[in-house]
């Protein structure tokens, strides 16, 4: 037995479990214990059924002692934004409207961790119906702090190590946004990769999965495990996808180029924030182009934001008709706001967000990426709101690989994450240049 193994990246507890050194069995009471000990502060589980976990984990060792075939995620804990849909588990979305709801069938993403081996720790707090309303979770950094949103519990659970991995959900910042406040690597990864069948459905034009973990190994290997092709899913596409966990291992072959866009909002960025960025880009000197791009660039929040709102609206209509009087007097406004968007205004806005997917993939045959800020800076204070997503904005309407990658410390000691864009199905290239950014500002730093 491995002492604190609840502590090991996924990676690590593989190598691990498959050498017999850790049962998977000892790996989950690990995680169970770090969950008792310090959830009753984080709260970042909405269901969790610890004789269920240990049932899994036990299948799981007597399949590997039994020499049978074992799958890239064998005896790993994972846990699920409560959004996604599970036949053993509740989904009950973020709010009371959907208490103790269950399903009869699982997500796709969920047979895809039961085929590779996962064992499904529960499920993990989101904010209502995945939207901006927040729920009970704490920053595991300091409990006074919002972990961000909407994959809130995802995040945390994965920065408290009560579990390695975690899949969230992104439809503006909500996986790379978490992942900075909270101090883990998040990656979303081009839109279609991930099946998003048996999952809430916010704006079918801007839904997509993403994944938290400890390292870069961990989330990409967490979006091989979960990615592939779904007919049911209207984004998802049917040709090979990049090969995550090679990229996050690979060496550049030539030293990557970089983009800074000098966006009017880079003024909503702490001044913490704007001062660990500038040291970042001071480092890497003349392998950055910093550009004033056309205002038109800036003007795809209003665009995400309009889809976003119609959608939801339309796709949730009955549950909001059917319990107004349980929808948040944050949430509330919103919905009636949106319902003022004509069908013209919204198909205008597809349009615009057709064109910027154009930009992108015009832009990348000069880049390898785009460095951002994951956020404005560090988490803030619980009750403030779960933060501003405008720095994951443009990049999550166009569809666009991204990860957070926690490399900066603000002025409360607490993590900002540094953010890199890829093209679009090239994850794995993304993944490469991000491996060496690390390197390269960790050898600067020495």
């Amino acid at each position: 037995m491995i002492r604190d193994s609840y502590k090991l990246t996924a990676t690590d507890a593989l190598a691990v479990i498959s050498s017999g050194r850790l049962s998977s069995v000892e790996l989950v009471k690990s995680c169970l214990a770090q969950i008792e000990a310090t959830d009753s502060t984080i709260k970042a589980w909405a269901f969790l059924d610890a004789d269920m976990a240990l049932a899994q984990a036990a299948e799981c060792d007597r399949i590997r002692k039994a020499g049978l075939a074992t799958g890239p995620l064998h005896g790993i804990p994972v846990g699920l934004k409560d959004i996604i849909d599970t036949a053993e588990m509740p989904t009950q979305r973020g709010t009371p409207i959907f208490a103790d709801r269950q399903t009869d069938h699982s997500a796709r993403l969920v047979e895809r961790l039961r085929d590779a081996g996962a064992v499904i720790m529960g499920k993990t707090v989101t904010t209502e119906m995945a939207f901006v309303h927040a729920n009970e979770t704490r920053n595991p950094n300091d409990a006074d702090r919002s972990p961000g949103g909407s994959s809130s519990g995802s995040a945390a659970a994965v920065a408290a190590c009560h579990v390695p991995l975690s899949v969230g959900t992104q439809t503006n910042g909500s996986v790379i946004r978490p992942a900075s406040f909270c101090g883990a690597f998040g990656f979303k990864p081009t839109r279609g990769v991930i099946s998003r069948a048996g999952l809430l459905q916010t704006s079918v034009s801007l839904d997509q999965v993403g994944c938290f973990g400890r390292s870069l190994e961990d989330v990409a290997l967490l979006t091989d495990a979960i990615g592939g092709y779904d007919q049911t899913d209207p984004v998802s596409y049917a040709r090979p996808r990049p090969d995550m966990l090679t990229g996050a291992r690979a060496d550049v072959l030539v030293e990557p180029e970089f983009a800074w866009f000098e966006l009017p909002f880079n003024d909503r960025l702490a001044g913490d924030a704007r001062d660990g960025l500038e040291a970042v880009l001071e480092i890497l000197g003349p392998k950055v182009t910093r550009m004033e791009p056309a205002d038109t660039l800036s003007n795809l929040v209003a665009v995400q934001a309009r889809i976003h709102e119609y959608e939801i609206a339309k796709h949730q209509a009955d549950v909001f008709d059917a319990h107004w009087d349980q929808i948040s007097p944050t949430l509330q406004p919103i919905i009636t706001r949106a319902r003022q968007i004509s069908n013209d205004e919204y198909e205008d806005a597809l349009a615009v967000k057709a064109s910027a997917e154009a930009f992108f993939a015009n832009f990348f045959l000069d880049y390898d990426a785009i460095i951002a800020p994951s956020a404005a800076g560090e988490a803030p204070l619980f009750g403030e709101g779960t933060g501003d997503p405008i720095f994951c904005t443009l990049w999550t309407l166009a569809g666009l690989p991204c990860v957070s990658l926690p490399l900066l410390v603000g002025q409360h000691g607490l993590p900002i994450g540094v953010q890199l864009i890829g093209p679009a199905e090239k994850d794995d290239r993304l993944l490469r240049t991000a491996r060496w950014l690390q390197k390269h500002l960790s050898d600067a730093s020495e």
